[in-house]
């Protein structure tokens, strides 16, 4: 197999925050799930601890996916309702100062939002107050409206969430969506890295557009050729996809646009337009996305300029350039990077094979 060579070496690496991250997050979170066949979820017995959460608040969260369950809701409408819920309540049944003293058994604590009451903080025109303050009736009524929203599986959870709920914070949605994806992995057997394909559930099985429950997709369908910081190439910060040129690229997950330009070569010169060769600088035409929870991806060695720009919010799967061989490049190949933390640097760079398998959109290996 001809290993495809590049260098990111001379992309300019620096520090960026935004759409907020978490320091602990860990490559390898969702490691040892199995993925199907998707059980029915418990509400009962004994369930997964976790530290973020109480027994209650996950028990609230069981409810929530059995209800989507029941409803053949799939699976990515499952954590884009937990997410919502984790933002609004914390997982908690929470009431007002003005609920009946009847009802004072139904709640888990009090919220601060007037009328608003339960795990989605639904105000009077979603149900009467006995009716919000029924975790499973809350749950069945996020999940109508959501179903009605067009393209929701493809479409950033904030937008999602925010089209069904009408927040006044409609992004703070986003740094829920990877715990939310862990949880429903845990109580239901690997959901989130399905994907819904001619009306089934299929694991690991998002490329091509193709969204999993995750909200992560493969960038193009091909094998992975060079790997990650190898022996014989310590420094390679990705992988190599072999793909044609003209291969359109897709961007793994929702997203914004932090950079979109072609990487000058060791003499400042911007000459992408140009095949590269081995030993040339850089990524050549070059994107990278910042995603929720802190991810950066980055897409190396397009054909022609991206056609996205920086700031520009684009959808999971949705085209972002086309393969080629620009900057240091032996061949057509897109060379694929995963960074935690916000960071741009190589110290954030984990390796995007067991990153993306995680998530249910694995890239092709000899493996």
């Amino acid at each position: 197999m001809l290993l495809l060579l590049c260098c990111t070496g001379g992309t300019a690496a620096f520090f960026l925050t935004g759409l907020g991250g978490d320091d602990s997050e860990k490559a390898d979170s969702l490691a040892g799930l199995g993925c199907g066949p998707i059980r029915p979820v418990e509400v009962t017995g004994k369930l997964p601890r976790f530290p973020e959460y109480g027994d209650a608040q996950i028990r609230n969260a069981a409810i929530i996916i059995k209800v989507g369950q029941d409803m053949g809701v799939p699976s990515r409408g499952w954590v884009i309702a937990l997410a919502t819920a984790m933002q609004e309540s914390g997982l908690r049944n929470l009431a007002n100062r003005g609920v009946p003293a009847s009802l004072a058994l139904q709640h888990e604590g009090v919220g601060a939002d007037h009328d608003s009451l339960g795990l989605f903080q639904q105000r009077p025109g979603w149900g009467t107050v006995s009716e919000r303050l029924n975790p499973a009736y809350t749950a069945r009524k996020f999940y109508e409206k959501l179903v009605k929203v067009g393209s929701w599986q493809r479409r950033p959870l904030t937008v999602v969430a925010q089209r069904v709920q009408i927040s006044a914070y409609p992004d703070a949605y986003a740094k829920h969506e990877e715990l939310a994806s862990r949880i429903v992995d845990a109580l239901s057997g690997g959901a989130s890295r399905t994907v819904e394909i001619n009306g089934k559930a299929l694991c690991d099985a998002a490329e091509g557009g193709e969204i999993a429950a995750s909200g992560w997709t493969a960038p193009i369908p091909g094998g992975v050729g060079s790997g990650f910081r190898t022996a014989s190439r310590p420094r390679h910060n990705g992988v190599d996809i072999g793909a044609a040129k003209g291969t359109e690229i897709r961007a793994a997950a929702a997203g914004r646009v932090l950079v979109s330009t072609c990487d000058p070569d060791y003499r400042g010169r911007q000459d992408c337009n140009v095949d590269g060769f081995p030993g040339k600088k850089g990524c050549g035409w070059f994107v990278d996305l910042l995603h929720a929870g802190g991810y950066i991806t980055r897409y190396c060695h397009m054909v022609v300029r991206p056609s996205v720009d920086v700031g520009q919010t684009v959808a999971a799967g949705e085209v972002i350039g086309k393969v080629g061989s620009s900057g240091n490049s032996s061949g057509p190949h897109l060379h694929f990077e995963v960074h935690l933390r916000n960071d741009r640097n190589p110290s954030g760079a984990v390796n995007p094979v067991p990153f993306m398998r995680q998530r249910g959109a694995p890239l092709r290996t000899a493996e």
